[in-house]
């Protein structure tokens, strides 16, 4: 099969990570880009969250060893053998016989930020521990109002961060040929069922992902995710994606694009103003169907199809 990558381009709502903070007050993470802010989600934090979500860093070992945390890795654990490796890795302090090496295996498969489509619009919201503060006080006798003229010792702690949950375009492209192998340690290498299976654990969190920010779930999940299997190892669809007003910008580029064997998926529920649009001129499946038949490609891919 001359298709070799696997390449999908996601639109949902989620909201952003958070970068610096100043005092008691956090900022989400911010691009600049066509002249005004987005608010963005990054890579790293996308990534972290599907890899533990789909299972894939359930095997995980960490080690120290006078050094940052690194993934451990060895001649006996490495990408062939441990999911928790496929995403990449660097460890400076490999033991081979006598001596100590680096180690670097680049991930298999790539994201980007995840960028919100609209400017950024900043709204603060306040909070405060104040039952907590209450409970303190009254078990030992204080009074919260004395906080206010410095005493603090209660610890009450007013708080507040900017919040911003919007529509945000993200893509994900694997290297199917990478997937499962190791070149660092003799060319190391999964069986076609587990290589297929790691794929498919990686989609079914992108298909289910959600996120906890600021103690709060955020459903993630796709609203519409074009694309499939592909001869370029790269982000297809990244730059025909984008959304104006509510609605999904319908071009000829992208109408190009999807006519190169690519699938089309949205899920119902009026989260565009051209919905109907959409339904015409891309006749997409449900975002169900497109993952469900996403999951055949990828075994018929593997010659591991069920």
């Amino acid at each position: 099969m001359d298709k070799k990558a696997l390449t999908l381009t996601i639109l949902a709502y989620m909201t952003s990570n958070y970068g610096e903070g100043l005092g008691n007050v956090s900022s989400v993470q911010k691009v600049y880009k066509n002249g005004e802010i987005y608010s963005t989600r990054s890579r790293e934090s996308l990534k972290n969250a599907i890899m533990v979500q789909s299972g894939m860093y359930d095997d995980l070992v960490v080690e120290v060893n006078g050094a940052p945390a690194q993934k451990k890795i060895n001649p006996k654990l490495n990408a062939s053998n441990c999911r928790a490796l496929e995403g990449g890795y660097m460890n400076t302090k490999v033991k081979v016989e006598k001596d100590e090496l680096t180690f670097i295996r680049n991930s298999s498969f790539y994201l980007t930020d995840a960028i919100s489509c609209a400017p950024f619009l900043n709204e603060t919201r306040f909070h405060n521990n104040l039952h907590l503060a209450k409970t303190f006080a009254k078990e030992n006798d204080l009074n919260v109002q004395n906080d206010s003229k410095g005493d603090n010792k209660v610890g009450l702690m007013p708080y507040n961060y900017e919040f911003e949950k919007t529509m945000r375009v993200y893509s994900i492209t694997f290297d199917l040929e990478m997937i499962g192998k190791d070149e660092n340690f003799k060319n190391a290498e999964a069986k076609n069922i587990e290589k297929a299976e790691r794929v498919n654990s990686i989609l079914e969190a992108v298909q289910n992902l959600n996120l906890i920010v600021k103690g709060n779930l955020d459903n993630a999940e796709p609203i519409f995710i074009v694309g499939g299997l592909s001869k370029r190892k790269t982000h297809v669809f990244e730059n025909v994606i984008s959304v104006k007003n509510g609605n999904l910008a319908i071009t000829d580029d992208l109408l190009y694009k999807i006519s190169k064997g690519y699938k089309v998926g949205l899920l119902r529920g009026d989260n565009f103003k051209n919905e109907n649009e959409i339904m015409g001129k891309l006749n997409p499946v449900s975002v169900d169907q497109f993952f469900d038949e996403l999951e055949s490609d990828i075994n018929k891919y593997y010659g591991v199809e069920k």
